[in-house]
């Protein structure tokens, strides 16, 4: 079979001025190195949301190789871009198997799955205009910021377990993202979380029985979701998860733009397929037990720093992840990452998700003189950062402060501009 990559001039030069496409690669070794590069940059966030959320690190890992690939098959090996765990669902997962089970966050993850699938599908049938409408950049940027905000609290309660190792893995995430230089400067949380490992073990805070007594080879841990026809009170978990929906097509429909912009403007063309494969994504890990997936900001900072965008080093990055999962021994090492690290790393990263809603409203220039936007913003990051709660007792419908302050959001922002418009005050 003929393969859909033409080589990149000699394969293995890049001048200053060129870039390798989507339908180019380089020699197949430097493909390849590129290629298990782009698993290190998603290593250390995608292994991050497992950990917190109670998912087996292996079983994540297999559903994100196999989401990448399938994300490159659905985009017609166009889109370079690889799905990794997801932190939007951190909160709603901990209130699911708080109030159910792990079976109960399953479900509420494939809820959000087949949401974006229909996303994907309507964009894909009548294009992206009317995103942009339901969630300006003002809204989109509130949403972003809130669930980054919202797990502050998360971060506190292990940091304060182990202090010292929480601080130095803080400290090396801080410093290596301003001491080192092109990838390894795109790498501070997994340098961070290897450094705060390794003091962590020195400090007696890492156990590896488990990694001793686990097997080389095996199959990751698979389960399957609860069922909310067998428990209708499974239902009331929606109002919770469903918010992240937005979030996720802020995020594939932002790095969609922003890999069109490095390549070819014809790429934006992939956004319904690429909505339509992150949903997908997302529907297979809830059914099997891994964590839900997202197009990852880290790979897209490996492509700018690299000029390569080859989708040959994402099926690389996808059929390393692959194998990697078939490996108990490799899980359990992951598992065996101390509470102080994860409080560290999590400092940095949950903050860093609030600047990333922040850097939305610089990006796209929203002017916060004006009232719809001072409100919509204020509004719904107060509601997200104090997680406003409110719980329907007789349905067992509850509403967290992500929910409430993505509702928020977009109710005040389109109110505000409807009633200025028509009373002529905007």
């Amino acid at each position: 079979m003929r393969l859909p990559w033409t080589l990149h001039g000699d394969g293995k030069n890049i001048s200053a001025q060129d870039i390798v496409g989507p339908a180019e690669r380089l020699s197949w070794p430097r493909t390849i190195g590129i290629g298990a590069q782009h698993v290190v940059a998603m290593f250390g966030a995608t292994f991050l949301v497992p950990i917190l959320t109670g998912f087996p690190p292996s079983t994540t890992l297999l559903f994100s190789g196999i989401g990448t690939i399938l994300f490159l098959i659905i985009t017609q090996n166009r889109l370079p871009s690889y799905l990794g765990s997801s932190f939007a669902f951190i909160a709603p997962i901990g209130a699911a198997t708080a109030a159910h089970s792990m079976g109960a966050a399953q479900f509420g993850i494939i809820a959000v799955g087949v949401m974006l699938l229909i996303v994907g599908i309507i964009v894909q049938w009548a294009g992206s205009g009317w995103v942009d409408a339901v969630m300006p950049p003002v809204v989109a940027g509130t949403i972003v910021a809130l669930i980054g905000f919202n797990l502050g609290p998360e971060a506190w309660n292990n940091y304060q377990k182990a202090p010292v190792s929480a601080t130095v893995t803080l400290a090396a995430v801080v410093l290596s993202s301003v001491l080192f230089r092109g990838i390894l400067g795109r790498l501070s949380i997994f340098i961070g979380v290897v450094i705060g490992y390794v003091a962590a073990a020195f400090l007696g805070e890492v156990d590896f029985t488990a990694v001793e007594e686990a097997a080389w080879v095996g199959l990751p841990t698979l389960t399957a979701p609860a069922n909310p026809f067998a428990d209708p009170s499974l239902w009331g978990l929606l109002p919770a998860f469903l918010p992240v929906v937005l979030v996720l097509i802020a995020e594939n429909v932002g790095h969609i733009r922003g890999v069109a912009q490095m390549t070819d403007p014809s790429v934006n063309e992939q956004t319904g397929r690429g909505l339509i494969a992150d949903g997908l994504a997302t529907v297979l890990a809830g059914a099997g037990g891994g964590s839900a997936t997202t197009t990852y900001g880290e790979n897209i900072g490996v492509m700018a720093a690299t000029r390569v965008y080859s989708t040959a080093a994402y099926w690389v990055a996808g059929t390393v992840a692959i194998v990697l999962a078939l490996s108990p021994k490799f899980g359990a090492i992951i598992n065996t990452i101390p509470a102080g690290v994860l409080g560290g790393v999590t400092t940095a990263l949950y903050g860093m998700i609030g600047i990333i809603g922040v850097k939305i409203w610089i990006d796209n220039r929203v002017d916060f003189n004006k009232p719809a936007n001072q409100f919509t913003a204020a509004t719904a990051l107060i509601i997200g950062i104090a997680n406003f709660i409110w719980t329907d007792e007789a349905s067992g419908v509850t509403f967290n402060g992500i929910a409430f302050g993505t509702i928020a959001a977009i109710v005040i922002y389109h109110s505000m501009n409807w009633i200025s418009r028509w009373r002529r005050t905007g």
